[in-house]
């Protein structure tokens, strides 16, 4: 199977090719450059392995939540491509992404979602070694995010770099560490969309939708 991933919600832009479980992927911390890199990067990959898109099984994305410029370039470009080719859409939790490439087999994923909010999400790893969710992603104060019950649990992601000691006092007890310098990934993206694939999870591009967690994008001015 060859499935094409990517992933721009957050600072990091991404692009994966697994093709039968052999992975290829670009990397780049790019904030506000993931629409001059992320389309550079799949015509690299697609050369690097010598075939076209049209020869693509389908793809996944990143959908978020994140950013809401860069789930809504993830979108754009996997409608795009995926129209063009007629291709089916797996799209994959960011939050998934970045504990599926986390390492641990439990991980409490968050990022900045700014306005003083994470976006969080709990994962633990399954016997085929992917992440499934504990409980619901939301977005949430990061004083008030659900901890799952349990110890062993590893942080993730840049909302831990912003709110350390409160996420920490939070799950106080319950983690072992974290780290707020990792990032979701397209290759795990890949790794993700291709389970969801052969579960019959793909959808037409016109379902390939964002998902932000959070209907306010602004601050409203207090009076």
């Amino acid at each position: 199977m060859k499935l094409l991933s990517i992933e721009t919600a957050t600072d990091a832009c991404s692009a994966a090719l697994s093709i039968d479980g052999e992975l290829r992927a670009r990397f780049e911390i790019a904030p506000r450059a993931h629409t001059e890199r992320i389309l550079p990067m799949i015509d690299e990959l697609m050369a690097e392995a010598g075939i076209t898109v049209a020869q693509v099984d389908a793809m996944a994305f990143g959908c978020g939540p994140g950013a809401f410029t860069g789930v809504r370039i993830a979108v754009g470009v996997t409608q795009g491509i995926a129209f063009a080719a007629d291709l089916p859409v797996v799209p994959v939790s960011t939050l998934a992404a970045l504990a599926q490439g986390a390492g641990g087999d439990r991980v409490l994923a968050a990022l900045d979602a700014r306005m003083n909010e994470v976006y969080w999400g709990a994962y633990q790893r399954n016997a085929a070694g992917l992440m499934e969710r504990v409980g619901e992603e939301c977005v949430s104060p990061p004083d008030n995010v659900p901890c799952p019950p349990g110890n062993d649990w590893q942080g993730a992601g840049a909302g831990w770099a912003a709110y350390d000691a409160i996420l920490s006092a939070r799950c106080a007890g319950q983690l072992t560490s974290w780290d707020g310098a990792s990032f979701p990934h397209a290759r795990d993206v890949a790794l993700l969309g291709v389970a969801g694939y052969e579960a019959g999870q793909g959808v037409s591009a016109e379902q390939a939708l964002p998902v932000y967690l959070r209907d306010k994008v602004t601050w409203k001015k207090i009076r």
